[in-house]
């Protein structure tokens, strides 16, 4: 890690001293400046847009009561047209007729009229304020519109199957759910007109003990009631009122954001959150009549174009602060870079090979280092003579060890007579023991070679695990499963020897009775995959048996020779056994691909 971070530095490290300075200097001047200059519009910039988040909140909060009162009279006048004592008997009478059968067309009309006068009466007589209502709406149980204000019909839904259309709407099952309350919709639900949004309520017969619904009042409200509600004059931004009563919110009115399409689909939040990603700034405030949510939406670049004056200006600064740090670094840097040089002409031409320098030096700090390098030079010769003289020392010490080492040649021999005497002496176990050992270190040493085929290498398991099975009186038996196209290929040797080693000692040495090994190999998409499995007590630490010798030199000397993509994993479950596998790619198949 510390190699390659001296290495990433050393890409931008500039040569020059004077370039040093100079950059030191503009670093020591500049960054100051600019963190002011941030600093200073990052608070400009957060009060202003807190100071205008909080304005806003208390209109939005003030424009929340006007709207209660506004929208407390529409409800006033859906209970006293709901309460009517004329409306409601048409009403009763319209759905006693539809229930004796079809009438005459003229009857039909003039019975609309005249409910029509009913409902402008009724509004007529409470004096209420009809200026943003639209039109009012009376249904029966068959959904027979009685309108004023609007033709009488049904709207979007007046088709054929109109009963079935209604009944299925969201808003018929809000109004029947809220047994007989006033519901805001955010939308009109008979012309879906993006001008007007409605309210609906239940008609409920209060002679019937389980208030039996007898029709539907709808009302339908220009949006223009919004300008009265938020009061515009004089306001920057625009304003939203969004409906959130279900799962997808609607926008019931919008004058703020000119194009509706930039947002998708979604609630409340997500689309507050979608209004920030496109740059404004949101205040927000929920109104209790209606439970909408009132929006005040201004763009960011449009409020902070004041303190954005603040950024420019220390730019400007910033870069005049810049240039005359350059000035005064070039001034500087002269005075100290020049007694750097001679030390580094000194250092040139002792790597030349020159030992005896004349330069002289101030008595400073730079001087201080000039005078040691001399001393170091004349130092230098003595040390290098003491560093040869030691060097040859160690050469005769490894010369020496080397004479003291047992030559192979009389471990052979050693080992022959020994098979030889317990031949002789009819001991076999002692005689199989000594030829196998003998064919095992054979195989060990390989002539000095660092590869062995994998043939030689399975022969020298063979001979390990009969000497194994000599000292623990036949206890393993060993599978071997291994290609035949991969006996002639040359590997790393002592690989797979010390794998089935660690299986009898750590599986199945301590396990009580017989136990088996099982090698297998293969080719896997360009690889050699060695896999050894016990079936002996398994190992309930890995990190114990992974950290052991033998596996850590195994795992070592095969990253060494075969790379980062070669590995050896263990995997163990106690009382069921232990695998070891090894993977790794030949040279020659590692060339055949990059090719």
């Amino acid at each position: 890690m510390n190699k390659r971070l001296r290495f990433l530095l050393s890409k931008f490290r500039l040569q020059r001293l004077r370039s040093r300075f100079l950059v030191a200097m503009i670093i020591i001047s500049l960054p100051p400046l600019f963190l002011l200059g941030y600093f200073s519009f990052d608070i400009a910039k957060n009060t202003l847009m807190e100071t205008n988040a909080q304005t806003y909140e208390n209109h939005l909060e003030t424009s929340s009561e006007v709207a209660d009162l506004l929208f407390r009279s529409i409800i006033n006048m859906n209970r006293s047209i709901v309460v009517n004592n004329e409306v409601r008997e048409v009403l009763s009478n319209s759905n006693a007729a539809q229930s004796s059968g079809p009438k005459s067309a003229d009857s039909t009309e003039s019975t609309s009229e005249w409910t029509s006068n009913k409902l402008q009466k009724a509004i007529n007589n409470n004096q209420f304020d009809t200026k943003f209502v639209n039109s009012i709406c009376v249904f029966n149980l068959e959904f027979k519109a009685f309108c004023t204000g609007r033709s009488d019909d049904a709207g979007v839904y007046e088709k054929p199957d109109k009963i079935k259309l209604i009944q299925q709407t969201d808003w018929y099952q809000s109004a029947l759910q809220d047994q007989g309350k006033v519901v805001f919709l955010g939308y009109d639900i008979l012309d879906h007109s993006k001008n007007s949004f409605s309210t609906v309520k239940l008609f409920r017969d209060a002679s019937s003990p389980s208030g039996q619904t007898i029709g539907l009042l709808v009302v339908n409200i220009s949006t223009d009631i919004f300008t009265n509600i938020f009061n515009e004059n004089n306001n920057a931004g625009g304003f939203m009122a969004l409906d959130n009563s279900s799962d997808s919110s609607k926008i019931v009115f919008n004058n703020g954001l000119t194009d509706n399409s930039v947002l998708k689909e979604g609630d409340n939040q997500f689309l507050i959150q979608q209004l920030q990603q496109n740059g404004y700034l949101i205040s927000q405030f929920q109104n209790q009549t209606t439970d909408w949510t009132f929006i005040h939406l201004i763009k960011v670049n449009e409020l902070l174009k004041q303190s954005n004056q603040i950024r420019t200006l220390t730019t400007l600064i910033a870069v005049s602060m810049g240039i005359i740090a350059l000035m005064y670094a070039i001034f500087i840097s002269g005075s100290i870079t020049r007694p750097l040089l001679q030390i580094k002409k000194m250092m040139v031409d002792w790597t030349m090979g020159a030992r005896e320098f004349d330069e002289t030096f101030e008595q400073d700090e730079v001087g201080t280092i000039g005078e040691t390098f001399k001393r170091v030079v004349s130092e230098n010769k003595q040390l290098n003579e003491r560093l040869v003289h030691s060097e040859l020392k160690e050469r005769e010490a490894e010369l020496r060890a080397l004479q003291a080492q047992i030559k192979p040649h009389f471990l052979y021999n050693t080992l022959d007579s020994i098979y030889w005497m317990a031949t002789l002496q009819k001991n076999h176990d002692v005689a199989q023991m000594a030829i196998s050992l003998s064919e095992s270190f054979k195989l060990s040493l390989n002539k000095g070679k660092d590869t062995i085929s994998v043939f030689k290498e399975l022969k020298h398991i063979e001979h390990y695990m009969t000497i194994q099975n000599i000292r623990y009186h036949n206890r393993f038996q060993y599978v071997q499963e291994v290609e035949p196209a991969l006996m002639g290929m040359e590997i790393m040797k002592l690989l797979l020897q010390p794998l089935v080693e660690n299986a009898i000692y750590h599986g199945l040495e301590p396990k009580v009775g017989e136990g088996t090994i099982r090698l297998t190999g293969k080719r896997d998409e360009g690889f050699l995959v060695f896999t050894v499995e016990d079936d002996g007590v398994g190992i309930a630490d890995l990190t114990v048996t992974e950290q052991g010798y033998g596996l850590k030199n195994v795992r070592e000397r095969l990253t060494l020779y075969y790379g980062t993509t070669s590995s050896l994993t263990i995997s163990s479950v106690v009382n069921q056994g232990t695998q070891l596998q090894i993977r790794f790619q030949l040279f020659g198949e590692k060339r055949d691909e990059d090719a």
